[in-house]
């Protein structure tokens, strides 16, 4: 792995761990370990000895924000990285919103974070917290796969239509997963409020909308095996057979949680499959651009 790899990867990697932190937080209690913000305390960055949250809590708390802190520093390097190997590129402009989205996202992250505290973790901001990280997670892939010349094609309309409609279905999936979320009973803390929602029900609503994922992916499968040229067959028809094999995972650890009464380590791990399955799927719809007239008649 050279130098541009390592530091976009790097990127990816802090913004998907902080989705992982903060689920962390979430499941363990510990969403007020630190009751103030930015102080962890009253008078102290950090926790200190014999702190009223518990001192697992406070320092599970803390450890999330440490990591934001490790993600500032990776974003001041992709962005150094951006301007040192970006701005002779012909793709600049979008290789210079990419980053500056990274810098942006962080800032409102940080906004965001110390709205969840003083609000005592309200679902609406910590629902808000999650759903900006899974923006900013899409955001850097595109800018690592851009600085590292990742493969991209030019598919046809019936494709890069099924692609566009799987990547907002995976949005729906998410964005409703953060709705079970915030109506079930892993609130970050005994304080937190809760969405006035049914669990069960918007569970199945959440279960309906992976089961027609699912489906829309085996479509896409079978159209890029019919009518793609070989080389896009192996291209994006393999990102999708990744991308269904992922959701299948998630479905399963979705069912197997929901009847087993949400135990926190298959949580975890369904909240990594969440972070799995957009990355799959924005990966995806970066690599597929739309066929021109021109190759489509010649295709």
């Amino acid at each position: 792995m050279n130098l541009v790899s390592l530091i976009y990867t790097t990127l990816v990697v802090l913004q998907t761990l902080l989705v992982l932190t903060g689920g962390a937080v979430r499941l363990t209690g510990s969403g007020l370990g630190c009751p103030t913000w930015p102080d962890c305390v009253g008078g102290s960055i950090a926790p200190v000895p014999h702190q009223a949250q518990g001192t697992l809590h406070s320092w599970i708390e803390f450890g999330n924000r440490l990591l934001t802190v490790l993600l500032i520093v990776a974003i001041f390097v992709a962005i150094a990285g951006a301007i040192r190997w970006g701005r002779a590129r012909a793709d600049w402009a979008m290789i210079r919103n990419l980053a500056i989205i990274q810098f942006l996202g962080i800032v409102a992250q940080i906004v965001l974070g110390g709205i969840t505290v003083l609000t005592k973790l309200n679902p609406f901001a910590v629902s808000s917290h999650f759903l900006l990280s899974i923006l900013l997670i899409g955001a850097s892939l595109s800018l690592r796969q851009r600085m590292v010349n990742s493969p991209r094609t030019n598919v046809l309309p019936t494709t890069l239509w099924l692609i566009r409609a799987l990547l907002a279905l995976s949005a729906i999936v998410i964005m409703l997963g953060t709705v079970v979320t915030g109506s079930g009973p892993h609130a970050g803390d005994i304080q937190a409020k809760r969405y006035h929602i049914d669990p069960r029900l918007i569970s199945w609503m959440h279960a309906d909308a992976v089961i027609a994922l699912i489906t829309l992916t085996i479509g896409l499968i079978l159209v890029a095996r019919v009518s793609e040229t070989v080389t896009n067959r192996a291209l994006v028809g393999k990102q999708a057979v990744l991308f269904l094999a992922i959701c299948l995972g998630q479905g399963l650890i979705g069912y197997i949680q929901y009847f087993t009464h949400l135990p926190e380590g298959l949580v975890a791990l369904h909240l990594l499959g969440a972070g799995c399955i957009w990355l799959a799927m924005w990966n995806i719809a970066f690599t597929s651009h739309a066929l021109s007239r021109t190759t489509s008649s010649a295709h």
